[in-house]
């Protein structure tokens, strides 16, 4: 993939301020792209702007809690201000806020989930895609996981989120294939990100999970940025409706 490859369009990548989005606004951006970055704090957002810029990356910052729906839509408007126009939606903000027995959840642990991991996900893309048919097609991508294939213990309701974003890509391609607008999605395995650091940091469970990759090691967040990046680009030009498992071999089936 060259350098310039994503020269002049613009990509939206929600929650990137560390881990997967962040690795996938630099990746994008390193192939051209003006990337369009947030996350819910102020904070988070300017060191992820400085970082961007220092690797002479094309930038724009804002906060933006894509549970909301006043904050999806500024998001795309501080876009379509700034930059002109989308292009790329690479969806990647998730909570987990439960941790245990499934039958141990509440009600609104559902909902949080649910409202931002899937509905959320969903709305953003429905806010953009008027605007890439506009300039005649573009790229969504899901970020999903593992877990969407094979629930992770402890982590029922979020792995449960993560599988319907696997049918929310199979359900949105065919519809938006019709405006020259492919869907598609990336599931990682457990990945060296601040997100997921409660399965990685203990020694006990990433022997466990070495058991059941072919590639012995907890993988890196640019390592699903790459990808990402290669699914918005015309090299994945007849790709719609997929999912990239991206686990280090870690069997994948539904």
């Amino acid at each position: 993939m060259s350098l310039s490859s994503l020269a002049g369009k613009v990509a939206i990548v929600t929650a990137s301020t560390d881990g997967i989005g962040l690795a996938a606004a630099q990746a994008l951006g390193k192939r051209g792209a003006h990337v369009v970055v947030s996350s819910r704090r102020q904070a988070n957002v300017d060191k992820a702007v400085a970082l961007l810029q220092g690797q002479s990356i094309r930038v724009t910052g804002t906060t933006c809690n894509v549970g909301k729906g006043e904050d999806r839509e500024r998001l795309v408007q501080t876009t379509l201000e700034k930059c002109g126009g989308i292009d790329i939606l690479v969806s990647n903000a998730a909570v987990n806020p439960f941790f245990g027995n499934i039958m141990d959840s509440t009600e609104d642990v559902w909902d949080k989930i649910l409202s931002v991991n899937v509905k959320a996900a969903f709305l953003m893309t429905k806010l953009v895609v008027p605007h890439m048919a506009e300039r005649g097609g573009g790229n969504v991508v899901f970020v999903s996981s593992v877990a969407g294939y094979q629930p992770m213990q402890a982590l029922g309701p979020y792995s449960v989120s993560k599988t319907a974003l696997l049918g929310l890509t199979r359900a949105l391609a065919p519809e938006l294939a019709q405006s020259n607008i492919r869907v598609n999605c990336v599931a990682p395995g457990v990945i060296k990100t601040r997100f997921s650091s409660a399965l990685w940091q203990n020694e006990d469970v990433v022997d466990e999970f070495k058991k059941q990759l072919s590639i012995k090691r907890i993988g890196e967040p640019e390592e699903i940025g790459g990808v990402i990046a290669f699914l918005c680009s015309e090299e994945a030009s007849y790709i719609t409706g997929e999912t990239v498992t991206v686990t280090g071999g870690m069997s994948c089936r539904l």
